[in-house]
């Protein structure tokens, strides 16, 4: 079975989910191309590895020399999810002593977000603290630049699970909703997320949010987020 890859963002790090094979060849240029693409938003990078099949020398040296990158640019990789064989592989080549393994996806989402905030290299926003929740990653990455740009420290995710996890691991100052923040209804979503939003204020876009003019659509947020700002 040939690689395949899904990759998503999670607050300020990366998950990227591989099924298959990873493997010198086809396989092994599919995932660092993921890679060099999540190190543009990222270096905290979460690899789950539950369906990975099989995995040959190149495969681990590729998964060796993005964990050197990576660390030395402030951040870190962190392996979720391994089969029998696959942890075998590890402790016989002694990576299991330099790369983090966990049982889970979660688990290795929730080590990052209880690790020191200096440990990423880029500075952050001293503003507002907001997490941004909407279905589409263009959507996520344009409202993660809009209101990083103007001082809010903001995150966001493309998952409701995620800002679960998000909301229960650190306080946020706003929760902003996307006109496309979740298959179920929107009351139920603010239903789901408010008791572990605490204090935090939620900001609801309408639809046609995304299509709407750039200017006004900015304009828009910013001023009903700036009087509790």
């Amino acid at each position: 079975m040939s690689l395949s890859v899904d990759s998503r963002a999670c607050g300020r790090l990366y998950v990227i989910r591989c099924s298959g094979r990873i493997v010198g060849g086809d396989e092994s240029r599919t995932l660092e191309a993921v890679f060099i693409r999540a190190l543009q938003d990222s270096n905290r990078l979460v690899i789950e590895v539950a369906d990975v099949s099989r995995v040959d020398s190149s495969g681990l040296g590729l998964l060796v020399r993005f964990l050197s990158r990576v660390r030395a640019n402030g951040g870190d990789m962190r392996l979720a999810s391994p089969q029998p064989f696959f942890r075998s592989l590890l402790d016989m080549t002694k990576l299991s002593t330099i790369l983090r393994v966990y049982g889970t996806e979660e688990e290795a989402i929730v080590s990052f977000l209880k690790d020191p905030a200096n440990t990423i290299k880029e500075t952050t926003p001293a503003g507002p603290s907001v997490l941004f929740l909407d279905q589409s990653a263009d959507l996520c990455a344009f409202v993660r630049k809009l209101l990083n740009g103007y001082g809010y420290d903001a995150v966001t995710t493309c998952r409701m699970h995620d800002a679960k996890l998000l909301l229960s691991a650190s306080d946020f100052s706003f929760l902003v909703l996307g006109p496309e923040c979740s298959q179920l209804p929107c009351d139920e979503v603010i239903a789901t997320l408010k008791p572990l939003a605490k204090a935090a204020e939620i900001v609801q876009l309408q639809r046609g949010f995304q299509m709407d003019d750039v200017e006004r659509a900015a304009s828009d947020l910013l001023q009903r987020m700036r009087p509790q700002a």
